[in-house]
């Protein structure tokens, strides 16, 4: 069995993001990118899997400029089998990643699709709910825990009223939370070898998808600076002035 693993390029989470004087993006030049940390996670677990013995090949995909393949060199690095990199320098918003996730699973016709719950850059929280309806198969997100045997799958969600299980049969997409595991941390050893791993490069606009932005950003602002906080003396006086600011 193949797993495909969905990785995106974002600006490590250990950044404090910077907006450009334009106000229209923020700053990435100079800017230290990484693998989304939910991503990583996903990379994990698929190496787990085979590492178990349930599946025969980790391969990890992401869509964007050719930097990005200093991150799929990284998965390459963690364990990943080979890699694929669908190059553009575009714009990719969720529903068109989700299409270009779909002609690698018609390609490369993996047993399992795991993903990060949601990126860090756009938090948007769609693409593996698009990608298994296009695929027609079962989905799981949200999980923080996962068993595969005998061609099925239980994975334990992550909902607002605790955990919930559910049992899937394969193929089938999952999105994985935090709490699933902890990325290994990567040596130099595995750096060197991952240079020697395959990663094809396919040109984004020769997999025929053309769809403009369903999106379009206006602008970006920073939040505004939070003010100091008051010292009261009293619950009542706590509570006095929660209404005066229209909480309660």
């Amino acid at each position: 069995m193949k797993v495909l693993v969905g990785i995106k390029r974002v600006i490590d989470y250990n950044v404090r993001v910077q907006i450009n004087r334009e106000g229209t993006d923020v700053v990435k030049e100079g800017v230290k990118m990484s693998i989304n940390p939910f991503d990583e996670i996903a990379v994990e677990a698929a190496l787990r899997i085979r590492e178990a013995g349930q599946a025969d090949e980790v391969i990890v995909a992401t869509i964007g400029p050719g930097a990005a393949q200093q991150q799929l060199r990284t998965a390459l690095a963690m364990g990943a089998d080979r890699a694929i990199l669908l190059e553009t320098d575009r714009e990719i918003q969720p529903l068109a990643a989700a299409r270009a996730l779909m002609k690698l699973v018609e390609k490369e016709q993996p047993g399992l699709v795991l993903l990060g719950k949601q990126a860090i850059d756009d938090d948007a929280n769609q693409v593996g709910q698009m990608l298994a309806a296009q695929w027609d198969r079962p989905q799981a997100t949200f999980i923080s825990g996962l068993d595969l045997s005998d061609g099925k799958l239980k994975a334990v969600r992550e909902v607002d009223a605790g955990l919930e299980t559910v049992e899937v049969s394969l193929p089938a997409v999952l999105t994985v939370d935090l709490r699933l595991n902890e990325p290994r941390f990567v040596k130099m050893p595995d750096i060197m070898k991952a240079k020697r791993k395959p990663l094809e490069t396919i040109a984004f606009d020769s997999i025929g998808i053309d769809m403009p932005p369903q999106l379009e950003n206006l602008g970006y602002e920073a939040p505004p600076k939070r003010s100091g906080g008051v010292r009261v003396d009293s619950v009542e006086a706590l509570v006095a002035a929660l209404n005066d600011k229209g909480v309660l």
